[in-house]
C-alpha cells in the first residue's frame, strides 16, 4: 500500500507530554502478594483503567471491562485487511516504590542528570543520553521509579488512537487496544478473555532503547520450595532440631552464581533466588529460572528440584516444590508470520526510523498472546531506560517515533 498519509514524522509530542505526565501520576504499583487473592492486585490499577475506558469513550470507541479488568477498545475499520491489536499494561513494578510518582521534565542540554532526591543519571552510565540533546526527558525525582514501563506504552497507543479517530481518512482495518493489569507480576495474563480477542496479529508497546524491535523473550518459571523442619529449645537441639533457614540458605549458595542474573547476559539464562522466609521451623523459598532455549529451561527446573531434594534429605528435612510456568519463548510463534515484524520495519524505513531485532530477558503479555491465540506479537520501543529503578528516564522524542510507527503499521494494513 502507498504510504499516501502517514509517510512523513507527525509531531504528538505536547499531547504525549501530557498524556503520559498525567498516567504517571495513578498509583499503580502491582502488589505480587496479592496475586491469586485479587485481580488487579492494587485498587490504584482499577482507577486507571476505569479513566482510559473514559477516555476511549469520549473518543467514540466501543469498550469491554470485564471481571478479567482487562480493558478492550475496538475502533472500526474503514478498509479491509486482518484485525490489528496494541496491547500496554497499567501496573508499575514493584523493586521499588512505584507510587507517588513526581514525573519531572528536563530541557536536556547534556550532561549528567541531577535528580531532586540527588541521584544522578550520569551521561557514562547513559549513553543515548546523547542522542536527545536539545530535547525533552522525563525522570521522577528520584524517591520512585517513573513507569515508563508501561505507562510510556499506554500513553503511546491512545496518542495513536486518537489520531486516527481524528483522521478517518487514514485507511485501517479494525484496531483492538488492550490495557492490562499485574503484568509486573506475571499474572497479567492470568483469567484473560482470550475469546474477546480477534486480533490477527498483536504488538506490545513495552520496550525500551529506542529502535529496539523484539521477538523473542525468555522462558519463565517460578520454582516454590517449603521446606518443613524440626523446632525444639536451641539448649536441647542437638541430634533433633532441623533448621528450616539452614535448608534454604544452603540451596541458595549452591544455585551457581555464574548463572545468576548479574553474572548473565544476552541469551544465557539464570537461577535467581528472589525471596526467602523462614522461622527456623518451616520456610518458603521462591526462585525464578529464565532461559531462551526451551531444553535449557526445562533442565534448570529439573536440576532446582534434585537440589532442593538432595539437600533436604542430608538435612534430614521434608520438602515440598511446586512450579508454576508464567510464559514461554514467543520466538516460534512470531517465526511463522514475519508479516507481523516486517511491516514493523516496512513503515520504519518510510518513516525514517531506525529499528533493528532485540531479544529480550524477559517477557511481555504478548508472549501469553502468542502461546494462547497462535498470533505474531513483536514487541514495540517506548523508549524508556533503567526500567524498575530509581534512575528510569524515558526519551519524549523516542515515544513520539513510536506513535508514528503504530500508524505506520496500521495504514499498510498489518
Amino acid at each position: 500500500m502507498d504510504y499516501a498519509i502517514i509517510s512523513s514524522m507527525k509531531d504528538f509530542r505536547d499531547e504525549l507530554l501530557d498524556k503520559f505526565v498525567y498516567y504517571t501520576g495513578f498509583d499503580t504499583m502491582s502488589d505480587p502478594s496479592k496475586v491469586g487473592l485479587r485481580r488487579p492486585t492494587t485498587k490504584g490499577q482499577e482507577v486507571l483503567l476505569k479513566e482510559l475506558e473514559r477516555e476511549l469513550k469520549a473518543l467514540s470507541i466501543e469498550t469491554t471491562l470485564n471481571d478479567d479488568w482487562a480493558l478492550k477498545g475496538l475502533l472500526k475499520g474503514n478498509s479491509k485487511g486482518r484485525t490489528i491489536a496494541f496491547m500496554a499494561h497499567v501496573d508499575t513494578a514493584d523493586d521499588v516504590m512505584g507510587n507517588g510518582v513526581k514525573a519531572q521534565v528536563i530541557d536536556y542540554k547534556g550532561g549528567d542528570i541531577r535528580l531532586s532526591s540527588g541521584l544522578i543519571i550520569s551521561e557514562k552510565d547513559n549513553p543515548d543520553l546523547r542522542d536527545y540533546v536539545d530535547s525533552k526527558i522525563i525522570t521522577s525525582d528520584g524517591n520512585t521509579l517513573l513507569g515508563a514501563d508501561d505507562k510510556a506504552g499506554v500513553a503511546i497507543i491512545m496518542s495513536a488512537v486518537k489520531y486516527l479517530v481524528e483522521h478517518p481518512e487514514v485507511k485501517h482495518p479494525d484496531i483492538e487496544v488492550y490495557f492490562t493489569p499485574d503484568e509486573e507480576t506475571g499474572a497479567g495474563m492470568d483469567g484473560f478473555d482470550y475469546e474477546k480477542m480477534k486480533a490477527g496479529v498483536c504488538y506490545t508497546l513495552d520496550g525500551g532503547r529506542e529502535g529496539e524491535i523484539e521477538t523473542e523473550c525468555f522462558n519463565a518459571a517460578t520454582v516454590t520450595v517449603r521446606v518443613s523442619g524440626v523446632s525444639i529449645h536451641l539448649g536441647s537441639a542437638r541430634g533433633v532440631m532441623v533448621n528450616a533457614l539452614t535448608i534454604l540458605s544452603q540451596i541458595v549458595s549452591t544455585l551457581p552464581q555464574s548463572e545468576s542474573p548479574e553474572a548473565t547476559d544476552g541469551r544465557f539464562g539464570y537461577y535467581s533466588p528472589l525471596e526467602m522466609k523462614s522461622n527456623g521451623a518451616e520456610g518458603v523459598l521462591e526462585i525464578f529460572i529464565r532461559d531462551h532455549d526451551d531444553e535449557i529451561f526445562n533442565y534448570r527446573i529439573e536440576a532446582v528440584r534434585k537440589l532442593v531434594e538432595a539437600i533436604a534429605f542430608i538435612y534430614k528435612g521434608k520438602a515440598d516444590i511446586s512450579t508454576s510456568v508464567s510464559y514461554h519463548n514467543m520466538a516460534k510463534i512470531n517465526s511463522m508470520d514475519p508479516s507481523a515484524v516486517n511491516a514493523i520495519f516496512s513503515a520504519a524505513s518510510k518513516l525514517g526510523i531506525d529499528c533493528y531485532e532485540q531479544i529480550i530477558r524477559g517477557g511481555t503479555d504478548g508472549a501469553r498472546i502468542a502461546e494462547v491465540m497462535k498470533i505474531s506479537c513483536p514487541n514495540i520501543f517506548t523508549g524508556g531506560h533503567n526500567f524498575h529503578s530509581l534512575y528510569e528516564w524515558v526519551s519524549l522524542e523516542a515515544m513520539n517515533k513510536a506513535v508514528n510507527l503504530i500508524l505506520g503499521i496500521v495504514e499498510n494494513g498489518d
